[in-house]
Order: C-alpha cells, then structure tokens, then sequence
C-alpha cells in the first residue's frame, strides 16, 4: 500500500484551478467548520497564526473527513519543523521567505528521505504513514509531497527564475503583503507598482512549468489572477470572514435600531 496519494499536487500538474482559503483561528472546531464549505484547499498557517505542532495536528485531524486538501504554511523554512509537519500528516507545505535558489534546494530537501533529502526516516510513530500501517509508506512518501515557496520580497523577485526553476519545487507563491512592504508600499498591496511586479511574478513562474499561487480578499483582483494562468488561489481567510460578519451583524442592528426610532420620532430625525 502506498502514501495516499495528493490530489492537490495532481491538479496542479493538470493546470486546473484550486480555491482556497486560509485557516488562522487556530480551532479544530472552526477548521471543521471551513472544511465543509467546499474550498479546494485550506492553508493552516502556522507562521502568522498562534499554530504549534499539537494545534496543527488537530486540525488536520478534523479535516480528514472532507474532501478538502490541508496545506500547512510553517513559521520559517527550516527542515526541523517541515519534518514534523509532513510526519503529522501533511502533504503540501508552503514554506515562507524563500529568497535564493540555495533556500529552494534546501526545502526540496527537507521534503524528501535519504538518498535525495534529508527528511528523518521516523514513520514509524507518524500520523503520515498511519502509525506504520502503510507498508510502502517510505518508498512512496517523495512523490506525494507538494512543496510551495513563498516569494515576499525584491530579493526573492530576482532570483524568482532560479527558485522557480528549482527541481522539486511544485509551486511558487506570491505574497503580496510583504512584498509590498519591501517595496516601499507596507499595507498598500493593491498599489499599481506591486500589482505590476506581481503580475509579472505570476507570469514567470509559469514558464519554468510551475504552479502559481497568491492569496487576496479582492475577488475582481483574485479572478484576475486566475486569467493570468494562476492556479492556486486564496481568497480570504477565516478571521476575516469572522471579524467582517460580527462587525456588519452589529451595525446593522444599529442602523435598524435607529431608523426605527426615527421612524417613531420624525421631528427629532434631522
């Protein structure tokens, strides 16, 4: 029996669209919730959200039962905590800050068993491999893994060939945030020179044969992207559809409340 395989790396290779979205409330519960909406993908993200290995691990165990592919985003690139993340079960990781084709090289390593990387051999007491009930776990992990790079900044935009040329490297993700703060524009990711620098980003990493990836709440700027040939794209994130529901619930009881007053009291509304 082989590693299960990863339907989200295949349709990637087949060129069709996945919609995501991000997953930072760091809740089981919420988590389950998102499972069951019919996204493509969820991102656990564990370098901007309170996430550690025992959160991580419960989300994905909530989301076993959908038919939604968890990527878990780790805090930093560094192949302690990726092998932790692909032994609790995760397949696909976008790992964050990748500037150089060196870092590139370094996670493709990270993501795969001796002889071609540098993943421990610990199956045996892993989720991944069903608690070493997957006999052909070992032999079969590599080729199951999907791994995406974040480029954030100027330096990651001009070695963007090199990294996205990269053996081993699935995808490569635009995050449009930092990379506006690097350029000048910190919380103006919609500004013409970033989106200009990102559109040409997107349209790079597809020439070297890789996926293209980017996340925005924007749904004209995330159809756009889509146009563009993107095919992994976030559109929104868990807390800020909470934070926008809560807040829009509550202004419009008051607004109703006070129409209602003014509609009982016309000569006081002015």
């Amino acid at each position: 029996m082989p590693a299960p395989k990863n339907a989200f790396k295949a349709a990637l290779k087949e060129g069709r669209a996945q919609i995501g979205l991000w997953v930072a409330l760091t809740s089981a519960y919420t988590a389950e919730i998102c499972g069951g909406a019919g996204y493509d993908w969820l991102l656990v993200d564990a370098e901007h959200a309170p996430n550690d290995i025992q959160t991580l691990v419960t989300q994905l165990q909530a989301l076993a039962k959908y038919p939604v592919h968890p990527i878990v985003r780790p805090p930093v690139g560094e192949a302690w905590i990726i092998k932790q993340i692909l032994d609790i079960g995760a397949q696909t990781v976008l790992v964050p800050m990748i500037e150089t084709k060196d870092q590139a090289e370094a996670m493709v390593r990270a993501v795969r068993y001796p002889p071609h990387g540098i993943r421990g051999v610990g199956a045996a007491l892993a989720r991944a491999s069903n608690f070493n009930r997957i006999p052909d776990y070992l032999q079969t992990a590599n080729d199951e893994v999907c791994l995406l790079l974040q480029i954030e900044s100027r330096a990651g935009l001009a070695n963007l060939d090199a990294i996205a040329a990269t053996e081993g490297v699935d995808g490569v993700f635009v995050g449009p945030a930092d990379l506006a703060a690097d350029m000048g524009f910190l919380g103006k990711p919609g500004s013409l020179e970033v989106q200009a620098a990102v559109e040409d980003a997107l349209k790079r990493i597809q020439t070297h044969g890789k996926a293209a990836g980017i996340l925005t709440a924007d749904q004209m700027l995330a159809r756009r992207y889509l146009e563009l040939g993107a095919t992994f794209v976030g559109i929104g994130s868990d807390v800020g559809l909470f934070v926008n529901a809560t807040t829009r619930l509550l202004n419009e009881f008051k607004a109703a409340d006070t129409a209602g007053q003014n509609a009982a009291n016309p000569g006081q509304a002015y």
